[in-house]
Parts: C-alpha cells; sequence; structure tokens
C-alpha cells in the first residue's frame, strides 16, 4: 500500500492510497477538507466500486462529512460482494487514519442524529486511536441492489478499524432497511465532520497526552529496559495499558 500525504503541502488533510491484494485492487484519494469551506472546496466525489449501493453509501458518507472522495475498485465480484466491500473500508478508514495524523489537533468527539423518512439513526466517534466498532443496524437481511446487508454492517465495522477509531451507530427506529442503512451512514458523517474538525492546538484531547511510539534496536531496548526499573507513578509500568487515548 503507497499513499501521498498533502502533495501541494497546503495544509490540507489529503492522502492518495492503493491497496492491491489477489482478491481486488482499490484506489483512493481523500481530502478531507474538501467540502468544508468555499475557499478550498473541490467538488470531486467519484465513487466507483463496482457495487451500486456501496457507491451511493460512500458517497453519501463523503458529501455529508464535508470530503472530497475519489474511489475506484477492480475485486472478484464473480465470488461475491464481501471482498470489494470490506476492503473499501479498509482502505478508506487507514487514509482517514494518516490524513488525520498528518494534520492538525482535533475536536476528537463527535456525534449525531440523522433521520431519513421514517428511520433515525445515531452516530457516536471517538478519534482515540483505540479501534471499537458498535454496529446495530437492524436490518432485515437479504440484499440492498447489489450488496448484502450483512455487509453493510461490516462496512461499518472494518473502517472503523482501519480508521482506528471507536465508533457506535444504532438505527433506533424504521422499517425500509435502504432508509435505516443510508441513515446510518448519514449520521457517522455528520458526527465524524464534527469529531474531526481542527482546533487551536491548546490541548491534546486526552489526560494522557499524546501517545508516542519508538523504534528501538538491542542496545536502546536493554537501557530503557533499565531505565524503567523499580518506576513507580505517572507513566507507564508493567501490566499497565499503553493504548490509544482516552
Amino acid at each position: 500500500m503507497s499513499d501521498t500525504v498533502d502533495p501541494r503541502g497546503n495544509g490540507r488533510r489529503c492522502v492518495s492510497l492503493c491497496r492491491s491484494t489477489r482478491e481486488t485492487t482499490v484506489l483512493l484519494r481523500l481530502d478531507v477538507d474538501g467540502y468544508r469551506s468555499p475557499a478550498t472546496r473541490e467538488e470531486r466525489i467519484r465513487v466507483f466500486s463496482g457495487i451500486g449501493f456501496l457507491d451511493h453509501l460512500l458517497s453519501v458518507l463523503a458529501f455529508h462529512a464535508g470530503w472530497s472522495l475519489e474511489l475506484r475498485c477492480r475485486g472478484d465480484l464473480n465470488v461475491d460482494d464481501h471482498h470489494s466491500a470490506e476492503d473499501c473500508a479498509l482502505l478508506l478508514g487507514a487514509a482517514l487514519c494518516r490524513a488525520l495524523a498528518a494534520g492538525p489537533t482535533v475536536e476528537r468527539f463527535g456525534w449525531a442524529y440523522a433521520p431519513l423518512d421514517e428511520a433515525l439513526a445515531r452516530a457516536v466517534v471517538d478519534v482515540s486511536g483505540r479501534p471499537f466498532p458498535r454496529i446495530a443496524l437492524g436490518l432485515s437481511g437479504g440484499r440492498l441492489g447489489g450488496l448484502g446487508a450483512d455487509n453493510v454492517e461490516h462496512v461499518l465495522s472494518s473502517f472503523a478499524v482501519a480508521a482506528g477509531m471507536t465508533i457506535h451507530v444504532d438505527v433506533e427506529r424504521g422499517v425500509n432497511d435502504h432508509h435505516r442503512a443510508e441513515a446510518a451512514f448519514k449520521a457517522l458523517a455528520l458526527a465524524l465532520r464534527r469529531a474531526t474538525t481542527p482546533t487551536d492546538g491548546a490541548s491534546e484531547g486526552s489526560t494522557k497526552g499524546s501517545v508516542a511510539l519508538e523504534t528501538l534496536d538491542d542496545s536502546a531496548f536493554e537501557r530503557a529496559w533499565e531505565g524503567l526499573d523499580g518506576t513507580t507513578g505517572p507513566g507507564r509500568g508493567p501490566g499497565e495499558d499503553g493504548g490509544g487515548t482516552r
């Protein structure tokens, strides 16, 4: 998987990625700030996954999140829709993660409700670095166009894991599965838009501060090991959780 972060060097959170396996090849360009203001607007949402209803859901997500998104997938649809749907979601999540990592501090938390006629969905997002999806759309099963109903929830779960986010999405009511699924993606988009809004940088967004990961050679590891011997108080000790932010 290759990527280019902000090739124009103008502070925009823009990532281009290509992900290839024996099952799919997915090409994606994401600009998180694509629709946020008229001055930077690039009205470009082009999604061609090979699955019409997935194209619709991802386009809805990008539009209401304020993104510019270009995605094209060539997948093994002769098998079924699972691999293409999953890999599109994984790459989109990875792209969002990288774009945010290259940008300023964000609000971190976001939440939203979105209705679509009789359907009502709720989404809550934490840009925490701790991937955890909790998705409950209550779809009745079967297919939505060329997309299996089970894969709608799987797309959201895969996206959350690859993005490194805690994402809860629930559909509280609704009769029509199309409406339930689309309301869920709209609610998530609005929550993401809020959670990824840049802040003034005055706060790190967590009581932990920022999370530092460092690659160590053998001698540096031994020095660090000795330096932590008998350490008590703030910081990470044996058995302490060192993942993500709180």
